[in-house]
Order: structure tokens, then C-alpha cells, then sequence
């Protein structure tokens, strides 16, 4: 079991950037991967970035390719989702997630360890 205390999100005006930051508990962490969901109102919770335990293989989806990088550090059991040039269709509330395992072909399945969640608000 992997517990997630995601932080960082918060308002920030179209074009600007955030960093939000998950922390993870559990001995499990370096052996999964992780990845941050996003859930807009009214759409579908949606895969926005996902990384290898060991970090060696990443994957973004197309509406933040560019412009979002996910990095962890399995010393301190973090894993960050850096945003930049925010457009206000990233308004959502961003989810962490831990996977059931550590190679990238977990990233399609669904995690088993979920954080609370963090509201990110893009608005001028």
C-alpha cells in the first residue's frame, strides 16, 4: 500500500505556472509507477502524466506535452507534476496515483493507491 498527500495546487493566471508535489508513504513507492489524473466538472478523470518507478520512461498526454514535466526522487518518496504556460483548460482537480506495479505498461491500467486530490484553478 502506497498513501499520497498531494499539494501545490491553488489559482494561477493563463500562461503562468505551477508545480504540484505528491508525498508517498509506504515501502512499495520506488518499486511502482505513479501518475497525475486530472478531473475537470462534468468530463472524465484523464491520465495527464505517468512515470517508471525508476524514472527511466516517462509518457504525457497530447494537451500537455510540451508544457508539464513529471519527475520523482525515490530518496524522499515524492513525485512532482511541474505546469507551465497554463491555459484554462487545465482547470481540474489533479490527482496522484500509484500504480500496481513499476514498468510502463502499468501506465494504461488503473492505479490501485489514489491521493485526495488538488484543485487547480486557471484564470485571469
Amino acid at each position: 500500500q502506497v498513501q499520497l498527500l498531494e499539494s501545490g495546487g491553488g489559482l494561477v493566471q493563463p500562461g503562468g505556472s505551477l508545480t504540484l508535489s505528491c508525498a508517498a508513504s509506504g515501502r512499495t513507492f520506488r518499486s511502482v509507477a505513479m501518475g497525475w489524473f486530472r478531473q475537470a466538472p462534468g468530463k472524465e478523470r484523464e491520465l495527464v502524466a505517468a512515470i517508471t518507478n525508476g524514472g527511466a520512461t516517462k509518457h504525457y498526454a497530447d494537451s500537455v506535452k510540451g508544457r508539464v514535466t513529471i519527475a520523482r526522487d525515490n530518496a524522499k518518496n515524492t513525485v512532482n507534476l511541474q505546469m507551465n504556460n497554463q491555459k484554462p483548460e487545465d482547470t481540474a482537480v489533479y490527482y496522484c496515483a500509484a500504480y500496481g506495479g513499476g514498468g510502463p505498461g502499468y501506465f494504461t491500467t488503473t492505479p490501485r493507491n489514489w491521493g485526495q486530490g488538488t484543485q487547480v484553478t486557471v484564470s485571469s
